[in-house]
């Protein structure tokens, strides 16, 4: 199970002035202490498309346009999305044939422009919960509240 409270407790101090390097450290941090993931890591949202950012994890779709795959309707929809069973998705785009389940959170620059997201896969079906919507969400805010969009 996923501590999240010592989470919440270390993300502060790694939010820091370059984008990069907080979003960098952030989803390392994620890693490290979320069980039963196989990839986690940030598109960008520019020009009406999602870019690769910062992960952990196997390579992974470098673009992704509004609208398509879980990432894409996140964004479109600006709201946390839990896929049970990413197989079931219509329209899922699979980069790691491993991933069965999926969080995608967006992602707000601190003059609360749409930035883009974290996305979070599971080889375990039905992996992600409230409890893990709730506390990455907070997570998000963190980030959301320093990040610059100076990218």
């Amino acid at each position: 199970m996923t501590n999240y409270e010592e989470l919440l407790t270390i993300a502060p101090s790694l939010v820091g002035d370059n984008d990069i390097t907080t979003l960098s450290n952030i989803s390392a941090l994620l890693n490290m202490y979320m069980d039963n993931i196989n990839w986690v890591g940030f598109y960008i949202l520019k020009n009406n498309e999602l870019i690769l950012g910062p992960f952990q994890g196997k390579p992974a779709c470098t673009n992704i346009k509004v609208g398509k795959g879980v990432c894409g309707t996140c964004i479109e929809k600006k709201e946390t999305i839990i896929v049970k069973n990413v197989h079931e998705f219509k329209g899922h785009i699979a980069c790691d044939s491993a991933s069965n389940s999926e969080i995608c959170i967006p992602l707000y620059d601190k003059s609360n422009n749409l930035y883009g997201l974290l996305d979070i896969d599971s080889p375990i079906l039905n992996r992600f919960n409230d409890i893990d919507k709730m506390n990455l969400e907070k997570i998000c805010e963190i980030l959301n509240k320093g990040l610059n969009g100076n990218l």
